[in-house]
């Protein structure tokens, strides 16, 4: 991963580590249920587009080493996407 890339990913990690502090915060003062789930749902969308970051990077380095099979890349690249748990 390119500096610039790993920097943007730490700049998204560190957003949603404060995110998650926030919505412990929100749940040590009793805030509403609501509050709460929109937060949850901006922390996974915030994972969500770091994980696109990082697998964009992934597929730009890697797919661009020519001594590699693109083919099997590919294939392990929508393997790691492809899981759920």
């Amino acid at each position: 991963m390119d500096a610039e890339t790993q920097e943007d990913v730490r700049r998204r990690l560190r957003r949603v580590e404060g995110q998650v502090r926030g919505v412990l915060r929100m749940m040590d003062e009793g805030r509403n249920c609501q509050e709460i789930l929109q937060q949850l749902v901006a922390i996974r969308s915030a994972i969500q587009q770091t994980s696109v970051a990082v697998a964009r990077s992934y597929a730009c380095e890697c797919l661009a080493d020519d001594k590699r099979n693109q083919e099997a890349l590919v294939e392990d690249l929508i393997n790691v996407l492809a899981k759920t748990n």
